[in-house]
């Protein structure tokens, strides 16, 4: 059994970090080995694990990591961009370079496919699902954020950004989580729109990766670090990880279990032991 040790405690009620001080280092539990030759992975809300393979191939494994479906056709439309599995009845496949989403039921298999440029949104930077089983597109050419149903209906849009900011942004990620829309842009920061589209403020975290919901807020990493932020908190709480994720490609923290793709493209599970 590998061990490794963590520097400090996390803990997961209330929507916040809490230390107790200096404390001993605590041993974790086993590390397990998922798979090798990953190039990405997302986690839904039970647990489900979606693993996309060095053969542009997703797998989707339970919470106990066993095979329990598989997507064949990536490289049909593309190098995927991005995976968002947040509804576990439903996962949005992004293929920026071609303005293309193909949403996939829980079986894996294809419910629809979203041409982004048919619609007229010809350079969409992110997407993600809406709480309401639609989907927010950002819009770099209108400089907007919208909300687009399945069917590629227009339900709203907020302001043009450009002219709201000193800058237009262009977000990498977007998440929709507990009342609010979180857009990041690495040399902005982090945009945050309440549910309606409506933009509120913008928050100077650089150096943000990986960012998902978390508690009443969104979590994210930052260097070795796990980092997270509440609207209306005065800062944000960072807890160390451990030197096993150091240079990984990509962490995600779910139920107290971290994990943690490898810069060799092994894919790993931990407990992240909490008090």
């Amino acid at each position: 059994m590998k061990k490794w040790y963590l520097l400090a405690i996390l803990t997961m009620g209330f929507g916040f970090f809490a230390h107790a001080g200096p404390t001993a280092e605590q041993a974790a539990d086993t590390v397990k080995i998922i798979g090798s030759g990953v190039s990405d992975f997302e986690v839904d809300n039970l647990g489900n694990v979606f693993v996309l393979n060095a053969q542009q191939q997703i797998k989707k494994l339970n919470a106990q990591f066993d095979s329990i479906g598989l997507f064949n056709e990536v490289r049909r439309y593309g190098n995927l961009y991005s995976i968002d599995a947040s509804n576990p009845l439903k996962v949005l496949l992004f293929f920026k370079d071609f303005g293309t989403v193909v949403v996939l039921d829980r079986f894996l298999g294809i419910r629809s496919v979203i041409d982004l440029r048919r619609l007229g949104i010809v350079q969409a930077t992110a997407v993600a699902q809406s709480y309401d089983n639609n989907l927010w597109v950002f819009d770099e050419l209108d400089s907007k954020l919208k909300k687009l149903s399945e069917s590629g209906s227009l339900l709203l849009e907020s302001a043009e950004l450009r002219l709201v900011l000193a800058q237009a942004p262009r977000p990498v990620a977007l998440v929709d989580y507990n009342k609010h829309v979180y857009a990041y842009d690495a040399d902005m920061g982090l945009l945050v729109f309440d549910y309606f589209g409506a933009y509120k403020n913008v928050v100077e975290f650089y150096g943000w990766k990986n960012l998902h919901g978390f508690s009443k807020g969104i979590m994210a990493t930052q260097n070795n670090s796990l980092v997270y932020y509440q609207p209306g908190a005065i800062d944000t709480k960072l807890v160390p990880l451990p030197k096993l994720c150091e240079g990984a490609k990509k962490v995600l923290l779910h139920e107290g279990r971290l994990l943690v793709l490898l810069a060799n493209g092994q894919l790993i599970a931990t407990d992240f032991n909490t008090p």
